[in-house]
């Protein structure tokens, strides 16, 4: 039998693996047909759509991403970054973009992963902030 938090950290991978076809302009005919509704999943993961979760400090969220089992941070960490980059560069939202680089760097520190193209929308974020 699967539990919430293991359905909640399946959830988390599987849109972390949506956004990221998305941000490499390679999404999947079946993600495109199934259009990704961030509010129901972020409903499903945090029990908070995004426009409230975006809507709070990286702080506030980072606070959300404590109360759950350390071993999965570096997994909302990594998805947070995706969801903020893509949405982001999609609305052009400069507070959007640094959210993702504050997550992606705790993404980084929290997995001990050398993420090459992690480390690239970092930097690419740091010039955009400028």
């Amino acid at each position: 039998m699967i539990t919430d938090k293991e359905f909640t950290l399946r959830l988390i991978r599987q849109l972390t693996q949506a956004l990221e076809k998305l941000i490499l302009d390679k999404p999947e005919e079946s993600l495109m047909q199934k259009e990704l509704d961030f509010d129901s999943l972020m409903k499903d993961i945090f029990k908070i759509d995004f426009t409230e979760i975006s809507s709070k400090t990286k702080e506030e969220i980072i606070a959300i991403v404590n109360e759950r089992q350390e071993r999965d941070h570096k997994d909302y960490y990594e998805m947070l970054g995706n969801l903020f980059y893509f949405k982001g560069k999609q609305e052009d939202n400069k507070d959007f973009l640094d959210k993702s680089k504050t997550f992606y760097e705790l993404y980084l520190q929290t997995s001990g992963i050398f993420a090459l193209p992690v480390i690239n929308r970092i930097n690419e974020i740091k010039k955009a902030l400028e």
